[in-house]
């Protein structure tokens, strides 16, 4: 159209007379538009013979002065608000409480010691630091991660963790990671995870003995959703709860994650106090070789049954064997690898973070919150000395001794509570390596959990 080539000033003043043309009009219309406007604000519009006129746009906007503009500043940080702030919020029971700025930061603190201890102490680094940010995150002064319906921290948690999507993606990973062969090797181990849920019933019942305390009226339904703690299963402890208590999910997951982490000091005291050094001396032959066979129809077997004896506990027992097939098929090596690593540090992630998040004064710091943490505490004890007291009772009738040690396994925190099994053996006998034995109960001990999640799903699910 134009030759640039031959003529580049002419096709410059061209497209500057355009814009030249462009603007005036636009200057004239918004000019009109000015002449037209009555709404003229008493003090005028802000012009070169009127300065401290208003600038159009800007009528509902206040007028800041320099003195109040610090006072405002002042009145946002986050020194301000930790000691005078207060806001009225809902505890899990639905009574409105006034939360302190002092509480927020106490909070604030209490995320930062479980993000020490993850990453200092090295206790379970992968839960608890994101964990602790997201305690840290949630009580932010005028952040508003964890505000509904646009917080960074609420998408995450109604995305996922108030509901049944990322605990059973959860279970889907822990399945392509798990090795079912010590368990088929050693049947009789499964006894010992099922002997661990003694700690989840029997809290069902002693979580009763709060409502006769002035103040706490727990139904069955949230004695469900607390004594699934004693599992040491945080994905089964969020389903459970979103089925039966969603107003206690917060609660009982932060539980359940802190136990899960804290499996390297709680169990060995309870383990050194019911065993002897003789029992912790106990050595295993070694396990017998699990064909592949074996370890695909195992997957298959687990989840038929689970359809037809306990369908509410199938979705995860479902995912579980789903992830486990996928492991042990050998032909879909890359979803395998997925579900162990991206897809289960990606959910990871998201799922601690929101875990993290739902530790707000008004959910923690209240009596009936606290004598939750406390009631799963003792679920997760009794658990864990049951397996060891059913183990010693097997011993009585078995040729081939089992060491009770391994029987702490049977909560479903794995591997962690297999390695505090093996740690607790080699510190009496160093010899004494107990690892792949621990695995029986240990995986046993997460298909024990969903299935007493399903069964009481299935009896107060209604």
């Amino acid at each position: 159209m134009l030759n640039m080539n031959k003529n580049p000033k002419r096709v410059t003043l061209i497209v500057l007379a355009m814009i030249t043309v462009a603007f005036v009009f636009s200057f004239m219309g918004t000019v009109l538009a000015q002449t037209t406007d009555t709404t003229v604000p008493a003090q005028g519009y802000a012009s070169g013979i009127n300065p401290d006129g208003i600038i159009k746009g800007s009528e509902n906007i206040p007028r800041i002065s320099i003195a109040s503009f610090a006072k405002n500043i002042l009145e946002t940080t986050g020194i301000y608000a930790f000691f005078v702030d207060a806001k009225v919020k809902a505890t899990p029971a639905g009574e409105t409480i006034t939360v302190f700025g002092w509480q927020e930061l106490l909070m604030i603190i209490v995320g930062f010691v479980i993000i020490y201890l993850g990453a200092a102490k090295g206790f379970e680094p992968l839960l608890l630091i994101p964990i602790g940010f997201g305690t840290v995150f949630v009580n932010i002064p005028f952040g508003g991660m964890g505000d509904a319906p646009h917080g960074f921290l609420n998408i995450i948690y109604e995305a996922g963790v108030g509901n049944e999507f990322f605990p059973l993606i959860i279970f889907m990973g822990i399945g392509a990671l798990t090795d079912f062969g010590p368990l088929i090797a050693n049947p009789k181990t499964a006894l010992l995870g099922a002997a661990a849920q003694f700690g989840v019933f029997g809290t069902l019942f002693g979580i009763t003995a709060f409502n006769f305390i002035p103040g706490f009226n727990f139904n069955m339904k949230e004695a469900c959703s607390v004594a699934i703690i004693g599992g040491a299963d945080g994905p089964t402890t969020i389903y459970i709860a979103a089925k039966l208590a969603p107003h206690l999910l917060a609660t009982v997951a932060v539980a359940a994650y802190s136990y899960m982490a804290l499996v390297p000091v709680i169990q060995p005291p309870i383990m050194r106090a019911l065993t002897t050094p003789a029992e912790r001396k106990i050595k295993m032959k070694q396990l017998r070789h699990v064909s592949k066979v074996e370890k695909m129809l195992f997957p298959l077997s687990v989840f038929v049954l689970s359809i037809l004896l306990i369908p509410s506990a199938s979705p995860l027992i479902g995912c579980l064997m789903f992830g486990n097939f996928i492991r042990e098929i050998g032909v879909v090596e890359r979803l395998s690898k997925t579900m162990q690593n991206e897809l289960l540090n990606i959910v990871s992630i998201f799922l601690s973070l929101g875990v993290g998040s739902q530790m707000t004064p008004e959910k923690f710091l209240n009596p009936a919150s606290l004598s939750i943490v406390f009631m799963g505490l003792l679920a997760f004890a009794i658990a864990t000395a049951s397996g060891i007291i059913v183990a010693k009772i097997m011993n009585l009738f078995l040729k081939e001794k089992i060491n009770p040690l391994i029987a702490s396994a049977g909560v479903s925190a794995v591997p962690m509570a297999a390695r505090v099994s093996n740690k607790v053996g080699l510190e009496e006998d160093p010899s004494n390596f107990l690892i792949m034995h621990a695995m029986g109960p240990n995986v046993a001990g997460v298909i024990g959990t969903a299935i007493a999640a399903g069964v009481m799903i299935a009896v107060y699910g209604g």
